[in-house]
């Protein structure tokens, strides 16, 4: 191995050192992990962040301040402060568009700055999630067309799938398996063991990019089709007037039956990732049918529930464009503050097309990010409603009570529990779930 690619003893001396480019959900951490025993720069466009962070707050609210001590690390939003990098990695968002289609400006942004101060014997390392081939096809001409350098020859790249899960406070990157690839046996060599610094279990060598973008797109595509079957499920068993979660309970007792229950399915990853996969194939020639009924059928279910609220309520003998109803929770999942892709958007689009008045109330979401987002912010409980729909299972909804809800419904008002946390609670009010 030429001496020029051998990173790892150079940067555990502190003589060169890892930049990570984008500081989210999944760079932050990332960069933290590494800071504990390496020098790092952390990089983010977003200079309100990056001051943030520089004061030892994470903007994402996934990290404590304690995380920050004991760390060498740079943040800031200057490309010339990239330069001192040997070592970098990139962890932007990589969103879909309104049409649902792959939109690529971030990773290709990232890529052009990486560009600007990429040199020879540098390593480019890939852990937004993309299609089989992004990495090779689109991101590799950007670095090479901006830097006049020459992939393999001049720099490495590699690909290793981000692996963090907002919320998750046990799968942490340091704790999980990390899957690593590389353009040729050195830069798979010396990737692996860079990640190994911070990687407690190690790392598993993918035979190539292609495959460990192809691993980390599926892992994703598999938990949304197997969750888009339980929202059928649920669709099916609520014309045969069955409780889903109690039919689950049941078969769970199987030792072979898989535990995936219906419910939302936005965020970044699960309701995002299956397209990158789908628009791949549809380049390729292929319609891939289980994939996009699987989207079809999870990209539905925030409609489903609000009909079906407003159902409940006109046989309940309200007037419909009349009736107040009260949402709990706009985040995207239980317990975050992260609102992107989040379907309880739309449940309130629903519900206003009926002449509903919505009111949100979250103990996590920024009400202000909110507006920005889907144009309505949060509100505070006051007054008594026609319906509740409990749309988040975050940690202060969990213990709450019938009484509770008794004393914000009106006569004959109507619980939606899309996530079924209360169906062994509530004996008297009028309630629905998944």
């Amino acid at each position: 191995m030429s001496d020029v690619f051998k990173i790892v003893p150079r940067l555990k001396s502190k003589s060169d050192c890892i930049a990570v480019i984008g500081l989210g959900y999944v760079g932050l951490p990332i960069a933290l992990a590494f800071a504990k025993t390496v020098k790092v720069i952390g990089f983010d466009i977003n200079a309100k962040r990056v001051a943030m962070m520089r004061k030892g707050i994470d903007p994402s609210n996934e990290l404590k301040s304690a995380d920050f001590k004991g760390c060498d690390i740079q943040f800031t939003a200057e490309i010339k402060d990239l330069k001192k990098a040997r070592f970098f990695i990139v962890a932007v968002p990589t969103p879909i568009d309104e049409h649902n289609l792959p939109d690529l400006k971030p990773l290709l942004r990232a890529s052009e700055t990486v560009g600007k101060v990429l040199k020879k014997g540098d390593y480019v390392v890939y852990e937004s999630t993309v299609y089989p081939g992004c990495t090779e096809d689109d991101c590799v001409p950007v670095l090479e067309k901006i830097s006049g350098l020459k992939s393999v020859r001049d720099f490495k790249v590699g690909y290793s799938p981000e692996r963090i899960n907002p919320g998750d406070h046990e799968h942490t990157i340091t704790k999980i398996l990390k899957i690593v690839s590389g353009c040729d046996a050195q830069s798979l060599d010396q990737i692996s063991k860079t990640y190994e610094i911070i990687v407690e279990p190690g790392t598993h060598k993918a035979p190539s990019i292609k495959v460990a973008e192809a691993a980390k797109i599926i892992e994703n595509t598999q938990r949304d089709v197997n969750i888009a079957l339980m929202n059928e499920l649920s669709i099916i068993f609520n014309k045969m007037g069955i409780n889903t979660f109690d039919v689950l309970e049941a078969a769970g007792t199987k030792w072979n039956f898989l535990k995936f229950y219906p419910g939302l399915v936005g965020g970044h990853c699960i309701g995002v990732d299956p397209y990158y996969l789908t628009h791949k194939a549809e380049s390729l020639g292929y319609h891939a049918r289980v994939i996009n009924s699987g989207r079809y059928v999870n990209d539905s279910m925030g409609f489903y529930v609000a009909k079906t609220c407003v159902k409940k309520i006109i046989a309940a003998g309200k007037n419909i464009s009349k009736s107040r109803v009260l949402i709990m929770g706009a985040t995207f999942k239980e317990n975050v503050s992260d609102i992107r892709n989040s379907k309880v958007a739309d449940i309130v689009k629903e519900l206003k097309s009926f002449g509903v008045t919505v009111e949100l109330v979250d103990p996590y979401a920024d009400s202000e990010e909110l507006k920005h987002e889907y144009g309505f912010g949060l509100q505070t409980i006051k007054g008594r409603y026609d319906g509740i729909i409990v749309a988040v299972n975050h940690q202060p909804y969990v213990n709450l009570n019938e009484a509770y809800f008794k004393s914000i419904l009106n006569n004959n008002g109507v619980l939606v529990d899309v996530k079924g946390i209360y169906k062994s609670k509530i004996q008297n009010l009028k309630y629905w779930s998944l």
